[in-house]
């Protein structure tokens, strides 16, 4: 793709979630589109919101589960932005109309206390610039289509990346842990009152810290470093969860706390 296209693309996705109306794959129309491409527009996308005084609180890491790896034919995981428009308080409702089609997922968050970078960080590297974990959900959302209509295509690795890894927001519980044991940190997920989802840590490569890890090691790729202060969602240990109008959300992590979160 070129610069230019880059940008109608970005243009595209920023207007999709201004209108909660959504845009075709960019799969379909660009096919020889890649993972650097797929970057490139979430780079512009994120541009912008920082440019409407949005700024960059952390990072998401998605696709962190070997299922899911395997459904989409790929053997990493992608990254996304987050930015404070997307923080949410635990218990909050989320206005009708907030988001396009919203799904939650469990996660543990990681709140950093220094900055971290570079090709050869190590697990250790990030337990000690860590400042504490904590329960939290992720919303996702998609600017893009998940099927073309015309072909039947389902969404490809490239759009989601680009749709900023699928990412619409972060709620944080109020318990803060020392990353001891994340492997063996669960939760349970209900759904209005019933349980949906469970699962544990140790589904996000094996360990969350080791996510954590993924992530400084690609930002230095590109010259870049997680900072103090901003907020790691380590990846997801259960499906995502669809969060229709009048949905009810709450994540039990036992001792380790709980989130919950309402969509009007």
């Amino acid at each position: 793709m070129t610069p230019e296209q880059h940008k109608a693309a970005a243009t595209a996705l920023i207007e999709a979630e201004r209108t909660g109306r959504q845009t075709g794959l960019l799969s379909v129309a660009h096919p020889d589109i890649d993972m650097d491409d797929a970057y490139a527009i979430q780079g512009q996308v994120v541009a912008a919101k920082v440019a409407a005084n949005d700024p960059v609180i952390g990072w998401k890491i998605g696709l962190t589960s070997r299922a899911m790896q395997q459904a989409l034919n790929i053997n990493i995981p992608d990254s996304g932005v987050l930015t404070r428009s997307m923080q949410f308080a635990t218990g909050a409702t989320i206005p009708a109309g907030r988001f396009i089609q919203p799904r939650i997922e469990a996660e543990i968050a990681f709140v950093m206390g220094a900055d971290i970078g570079g090709a050869d960080v190590t697990r250790d590297d990030v337990l000690a610039a860590t400042d504490y974990v904590a329960p939290s959900l992720e919303i996702l959302d998609t600017r893009i289509l998940r099927a073309d209509p015309a072909t039947g295509q389902a969404r490809k690795v490239f759009d989601t990346i680009a749709d900023n890894a699928a990412n619409a927001g972060i709620v944080l519980g109020a318990e803060r842990h020392a990353a001891e044991n994340l492997r063996w940190v669960g939760a349970i997920a209900s759904v209005n009152g019933t349980v949906e989802e469970t699962g544990l840590g140790a589904g996000v490569l094996n360990d969350p810290v080791q996510s954590v890890v993924w992530l400084a090691r690609r930002m230095a790729l590109y010259g870049n470093r997680i900072k103090a202060g901003q907020v790691i969602l380590s990846g997801s240990f259960i499906r995502p969860i669809e969060c229709p109008p009048g949905t009810q959300i709450h994540a039990d992590f036992g001792d380790f706390g709980s989130v919950s979160l309402d969509f009007a």
